[in-house]
């Protein structure tokens, strides 16, 4: 599986952006799909994952972070709105197995959002 993320930039605090990954090679119908986050120095994190059984949130997004995805365009969103500073990071896009295996997974290259206060 191929995949390209898309859709990060620069937003001030309070706005919104919506993040893409778009998947090749295999349907992600199959697949477990999910972003992580990642700064400089610090270990990448996890934000948020889809499966077809539940949708699952890091506390630091809930209410503001929905996970969705288009199986017939073969991709994956990220909407995050009520951006923060702190949520400055490059965002991953990864598919796995399952929710528990995304560490053996496919992953992105990534795309930088940058919050502004």
């Amino acid at each position: 599986v191929q995949l390209v993320e898309s859709g990060g930039g620069l937003v001030q605090a309070g706005g919104s952006l919506r993040l893409s990954c778009a998947a090749s090679g295999r349907t992600i119908s199959s697949y477990a799909m999910g972003w992580f986050r990642q700064v400089p120095g610090k270990e990448r994190e996890f934000v948020a994952a889809s499966s077809w059984r539940a949708s699952n949130y890091a506390d630091f997004v809930k209410g503001r972070f929905t996970i969705s995805r288009d199986n017939a365009l073969n991709t994956v969103y990220l909407q995050m709105n009520n951006l923060k500073p702190e949520d400055t990071a490059v965002y991953y896009c990864a598919a796995a197995a399952s929710m528990l295996s995304f560490s053996s997974g496919y992953w992105g290259q990534g795309t930088q959002v940058t919050v502004s206060s």
